[in-house]
């Protein structure tokens, strides 16, 4: 089994910048595709960026496309979310997830999922 843990979360102001990271521990995380979904109050969890196991490949949700940007570092287990300019609407619990797929991370599907970490953007 695969364990991921995110951290890197906090209180930051409108404009501002943070670095969220997923270690992974377990097995072969260079073989998953990454993702990061965020889940706001009162909201259901949607996708935020999904990253393929090459690296080569991304995805972002329209409304963070240019100011964040997925990466990993396999040789560290780890996948990074730089989200930058940050608004309050990005306001959530953000969660690691480790897929066997892209497309079905895009769906929402995961094999393995964090425990989150809350994003807080204050005004």
């Amino acid at each position: 089994q695969v364990q991921l843990v995110e951290s890197g979360g906090g209180l930051v102001q409108a404009g501002g910048s943070l670095r969220l990271s997923c270690g992974a521990s377990g097995r072969i995380f260079s073989s998953y595709n990454m993702g990061w979904f965020r889940q706001a109050p009162g909201k259901e969890r949607e996708i935020v960026a999904t990253l393929s196991w090459s690296g080569n490949n991304k995805y972002y949700k329209d409304s963070v496309n240019g100011r964040f940007t997925i990466s990993r570092d396999n040789a560290k287990n780890t996948v990074y979310l730089q989200m930058n300019n940050l608004k309050p609407e990005d306001t959530a619990v953000y969660y690691c997830a480790a897929g066997i797929t892209t497309v079905a991370l895009g769906r929402g599907t995961a094999n393995y999922w964090g425990q989150g970490t809350q994003v807080t953007v204050s005004a």
